[in-house]
């Protein structure tokens, strides 16, 4: 069987240099050759386009929490043939084994791994030192960065730019429920290939540990503002998100 064609695609707006210059060394050293397209949320870095990665840059951000970049990504990972393809975030990084990980899950549990239709992988997560956390992941949740799409799944990834920017808060929480209302072939990796940088004072301090330094203390999701932009969409605006939506009527 011919190895598939994989693409990565990593949205950033102004992370600092190294965060990125980790995240593609991640993708480079994976033991699957895997190709990455790097997308600039409005603000490019220049050094990029010497970095060896495919490096698009769109004109001005678009706040919603990389969703359009990630979109533009996916469609054009759709036309130009791939296999499949999954997104990281410029301050997260992969295991070596992520890709063929996850390619193996596919096909332990159909076979052949173009019979499945979407792998999602586990993360540990990782304090700004690099250490793992005694964070556990939180039951039915998928992050953006552990979902591993083949063309099964292909058609639903039009959601991430369609999807309407007040909901892009929770924008994997969205996207894994349009995943539970259709059918489809998925499965999950054995072994923990995400690497999640934890900059949430809120997650340390349910495990009891100090924040460490340098993070935004005061960082938390707040949800209020997508609630009441929700609340105000007017019913004509309600019937057009929920078809952006893919039907979902989304509650909270």
């Amino acid at each position: 069987m011919p190895p598939l064609k994989c693409l990565a695609v990593t949205p950033y707006y102004k992370e600092e240099r190294p965060l990125l210059e980790r995240c593609l060394a991640s993708v480079r050293a994976q033991t699957m050759a895997c190709e990455h397209l790097v997308i600039a949320d409005g603000h490019p870095a220049g050094w990029l386009d010497e970095a060896g990665v495919r490096h698009l840059k769109l004109d001005r951000a678009h706040g919603d929490y990389g969703n359009t970049p990630r979109g533009i990504g996916a469609m054009l990972g759709l036309t130009e043939g791939y296999d499949a393809l999954f997104f990281l975030d410029a301050d997260n990084w992969l295991e070596p084994n992520h890709v063929a990980e996850c390619i193996l899950a596919a096909q332990r549990g159909y076979g052949d791994p173009k019979l499945c239709d979407y792998v999602i992988a586990k993360r540990v997560f990782r304090r700004p030192d690099e250490s793992i956390t005694p964070m556990s992941e939180e039951p039915g949740h998928v992050d953006t960065n552990c979902f591993f799409f083949l063309r099964g799944s292909f058609h639903l990834l039009p959601l991430w730019i369609t999807m309407p920017r007040e909901v892009s808060i929770v924008g994997d929480r969205v996207f894994m429920s349009l995943l539970g209302s259709v059918k489809l072939n998925a499965a999950e990796t054995r072994f923990a290939t995400v690497n999640y940088l934890c900059t949430w004072p809120m997650m340390y301090r349910a495990i009891g540990e100090p924040v460490p330094e340098g993070l935004d203390q005061n960082k938390m999701l707040d949800l209020q503002p997508m609630i009441k932009a929700m609340a105000a969409w007017p019913e004509r605006e309600q019937v057009i998100n929920r078809r952006l939506l893919g039907g979902m009527q989304i509650k909270f």
